[in-house]
């Protein structure tokens, strides 16, 4: 199988499962409605985990346009296969959430609240302040991406790394610093998603507040390129 399907499958496999989540919780009528921000920051984990697990082998399992520009900066990865790892990863970003909503489709029919609908897509601030989101989502995909490159082997990234390190660092993100914005730490992650909610059939979802869609993919992108100047840095010394 092509790097690009271990991208496209790998990105999918998270946002179903991460986008899964947080349905399972905000929308009405399911068994986990209410289950809270441990339960969404433990899928997210789990949806990390069981993506990496599946493309490591065949792109080695940047799912993140962030961490392939990380990987790029140290020289880790070729810069030619950044325009096909990048569109991998957004399609299966955009696909995940159309199964997340095939899913649930009845619950999203069955919940009055927009924003809650809204929230299985895409992220938002829990208090809007520009700089301060970019700023937050900066230092935790910082933190993700430095995890990521000491972990990533030269030839390719993620390719002979174990699933459950990247998921654990996913889920101490979640835990510490998911509160303020929803930790996108990923522009497919938002982007792709935020996307598809915008086009589907769903009754009196909130906008898609495509104001605020850009700090989810500069903070990300800010956060990778400190954490590869950091690197470099500190491989220096």
């Amino acid at each position: 199988m092509s790097p690009f399907f271990g991208e496209f499958f790998g990105t999918a496999i998270i946002i179903l499962l991460g986008g899964g989540v947080v349905a399972n919780v905000a929308l009405n009528k399911t068994y986990g409605h209410n289950g809270g921000w441990i339960v969404i920051t433990f899928g997210w984990a789990i949806a990390v985990f069981c993506g990496v697990l599946l493309a490591a082998p065949i792109s080695g399992a940047h799912l993140n346009p962030a961490v392939t520009l990380a990987l790029v900066l140290v020289d880790k990865f070729s810069p030619e296969l950044v325009p096909l790892y990048v569109t991998a990863q957004l399609l299966g970003a955009m696909f995940g959430a159309g199964l997340v909503w095939l899913a649930y489709k009845k619950h999203f029919d069955a919940t009055a609240d927009g924003d809650a609908k809204k929230n299985v897509f895409c992220t938002a601030p829990s208090i809007r302040s520009y700089g301060y989101n970019i700023l937050t989502e900066l230092i935790g995909t910082h933190m993700l991406t430095m995890a990521v490159l000491y972990m990533a082997q030269p030839e390719v990234g993620l390719g002979a790394l174990n699933a459950l390190p990247v998921a654990l660092v996913v889920l101490g993100i979640g835990l510490s610093l998911g509160g303020a914005t929803g930790y996108a730490i990923n522009p497919a992650r938002d982007l792709g998603p935020r996307i598809v909610y915008h086009f589907l059939p769903i009754p009196n979802k909130s906008d898609s507040d495509w104001k605020y869609a850009w700090v989810p993919i500069v903070g990300p992108i800010l956060g990778a390129v400190s954490a590869a100047v950091l690197f470099l840095v500190l491989k220096s010394l």
